[in-house]
């Protein structure tokens, strides 16, 4: 089973805290350990939103910006390989023939930004379907996708389910909503829609979440199922 996971930046290491980082990759390694071949994708999280808001009052532009962003996600996907050591790639791959080449070698691919104007959530969607990964899994800091920001509204709508032309359509309306965040972005969502890889979205802060969501197909978040497959998903039991 091969599975992509991306992992929010704020998620991973909020506070550049050591354990939690670990924790992660004690999680990742016991995906491998059940036969998965693993790519992750780490965010940029609130450091990044630090260094480009600084950047941007000296004058950047918004090029200069996202490489900012993407030399971040770099360095938390280094955070992740050091804690991973020898099982991981030794450094992130910056395109996804690279990562793909690591996988196949049977190595821990983990990335992070690629180029200005696309980020670690669409990565996570175009790598997933470079390698044509069995599964996607979105950690983020919130529970699956919600109809309204729910940071901002009490009653948001949380959806258990939806098909991926339905995802496009709800995170669409959620961009065009001032102030509202996504778990996961427009591109991501086309990307995701197109290849038709299977997806979860869930709350990442205890890592554990995701070896449940992944192996055992229980989680408290969103399954994204593609146009003409199955609702129920069953390639996650073990032989």
């Amino acid at each position: 089973m091969k599975v992509v996971v991306s992992i929010g930046g704020s998620v991973l290491a909020p506070d550049l805290e050591s354990q939690r980082v670990r924790g992660h990759a004690e999680v990742i390694e016991s995906l491998e350990n059940e036969g998965c071949t693993i790519g992750a994708v780490v965010g940029g999280g609130g450091v990044a939103r630090e260094y480009i808001g600084t950047a941007r009052n000296l004058g950047a532009n918004e090029i200069e910006l996202d490489d900012i962003g993407i030399d971040v996600t770099r360095l938390n996907a280094r955070l992740l390989i050091a804690a991973l050591g020898e099982q991981a790639a030794p450094s992130p791959p910056e395109t996804y023939e690279k990562a793909g080449t690591a996988m196949h070698r049977g190595d821990i691919a983990v990335m992070g930004g690629v180029m200005p104007g696309q980020t670690t959530d669409a990565v996570s969607a175009a790598l997933a379907e470079y390698t044509n990964a069995d599964l996607l899994v979105y950690a983020t800091s919130v529970n699956g996708v919600f109809s309204d920001d729910p940071n901002e509204v009490d009653d948001a709508t949380k959806y258990d389910e939806l098909s991926a032309g339905e995802l496009v359509g709800v995170i669409a309306d959620l961009e065009m909503t001032a102030g509202s965040s996504s778990p996961v972005d427009l591109l991501a969502a086309k990307l995701i829609e197109r290849s038709g890889v299977r997806t979860i979205v869930l709350d990442g802060t205890e890592p554990e979440r995701i070896a449940d969501a992944v192996l055992n197909g229980e989680h408290d978040g969103t399954d994204i199922i593609p146009e003409g497959t199955d609702d129920e998903m069953t390639y996650w039991v073990q032989g």
